[in-house]
């Protein structure tokens, strides 16, 4: 029996379907600015915190409802104009799902009666998003504290309502949690979980802790080569410096 179906191979997944990751934090870490970092990015945003890319002109659009993220979907999986973008960022995902959680709730009764409908949708929205072909996809998330089947409380990525935070974890290979060091103040990105924090590294590419830089991620995740850097020149022995 021959299948009608195409043979591939594992090695090459990243590269044909792009890293799909999610990043969380807490507010005032960078999490939008991360954005910058990717390779040619376009942004789908529902806040108002896009200040801090002011310096880098990227271009974006606002996300009001379930119909516009629909669209956005459309648009980035078959547009012309999307060609030109390599990565897909949604910022944040906690503040897209609020936002759609609130206006499903307008006129109903009962408010519960909205998270059904939300949970089917968004979830089915942003799996379309993870499934987009030769698009990098970058979700930001606010951090919120959950508590695991096993009885863990742990940092973790924020969406409303309990079936949406417990199902967000399982769409992406890559979590990594954007913090800070509490005695060296400078920010990394953790792909590994801990005792007090969630995250996964399903490509097994990445250390422990990476540069706050999703560039940086991708090319190793996929293999491409990191941009050089240029060194300083060393002084040679015997000599002295101007």
């Amino acid at each position: 029996m021959t299948l009608s179906l195409r043979l591939r191979s594992t090695a090459s997944f990243s590269h044909e379907n792009g890293v799909k990751m999610i990043a969380y934090g807490r507010a005032g870490f960078g999490k939008t600015r991360l954005c910058a970092t990717c390779p040619t990015p376009v942004i789908f945003s529902a806040e108002s915190g896009l200040m801090s890319l002011r310096e880098y002109n990227l271009p974006y659009y606002e996300i009001r409802n379930l119909g516009d993220l629909r669209d956005a979907y459309q648009w980035a999986r078959g547009s012309s104009e999307a060609q030109q973008f390599e990565t897909i960022c949604l910022d944040s995902v906690s503040d897209i799902a609020e936002t759609m959680l609130a206006n499903l709730k307008q006129g109903k009764k009962d408010p519960r009666q909205a998270y059904g409908e939300f949970n089917d949708d968004m979830l089915k929205t942003l799996k379309d998003f993870r499934d987009l072909p030769r698009k990098h996809v970058y979700m930001a998330a606010k951090q919120d504290r959950y508590k695991t089947p096993e009885g863990l409380v742990l940092n973790g990525p924020l969406m409303p309502g309990q079936r949406m935070g417990q199902a967000l974890p399982y769409l992406p290979d890559i979590i990594v949690q954007l913090d800070k060091h509490p005695v060296d103040g400078y920010f990394f990105l953790r792909t590994q979980p801990d005792y007090a924090n969630d995250a996964k590294d399903r490509s097994g590419c990445l250390d422990a802790m990476e540069p706050p830089d999703l560039g940086h991620v991708i090319r190793k995740i996929t293999g491409a080569p990191q941009p050089q850097v240029a060194q300083a020149a060393q002084p040679q022995p015997g000599a002295t410096r101007p």
